[in-house]
C-alpha cells in the first residue's frame, strides 16, 4: 500500500464509527470471525480498544490483521483501522 493510498483510507476512516470494541477478553475466536466477516463486507473498518483491555493496541491491530489477512491502515490511541480489498466487489477505489 502506498502512502497516498494509506492517506486516502485514513481520510475515509475519520468518518466511520467503530463497529467492534475489544475489552478485557482481548482477542477471541468469535471476535476474529466477526472482524473477518465485517471486513469482507465493508473493506474498511474501525475498531475501538477499551480501557479495560491490557494489551497494546498496536499488537492487537497486528494480530487482527494477520488473522484476517487484512492491512493495518493506522492505530491512533485506542482506535484501529483495518483494510482488506474485496475480490468480488470493490467498494473503495484506491488512488494509484
Amino acid at each position: 500500500m502506498t502512502s497516498k493510498q494509506r492517506a486516502y483510507l485514513k481520510s475515509l476512516a475519520m468518518k466511520i464509527d467503530p463497529i467492534f470494541r475489544i475489552g478485557k477478553d482481548s482477542i477471541s475466536p468469535e471476535l476474529i470471525e466477526g472482524v473477518r466477516e465485517a471486513i469482507d463486507a465493508r473493506e474498511l473498518i474501525k475498531i475501538a480498544v477499551l480501557q479495560n483491555c491490557m494489551d497494546d493496541p498496536k499488537e492487537v491491530a497486528q494480530t487482527l490483521a494477520e488473522r484476517t489477512r487484512s492491512e493495518v491502515v493506522q492505530v491512533i490511541g485506542k482506535k484501529i483501522v483495518l483494510y482488506k480489498e474485496s475480490r468480488d466487489h470493490k467498494k473503495i477505489q484506491l488512488p494509484k
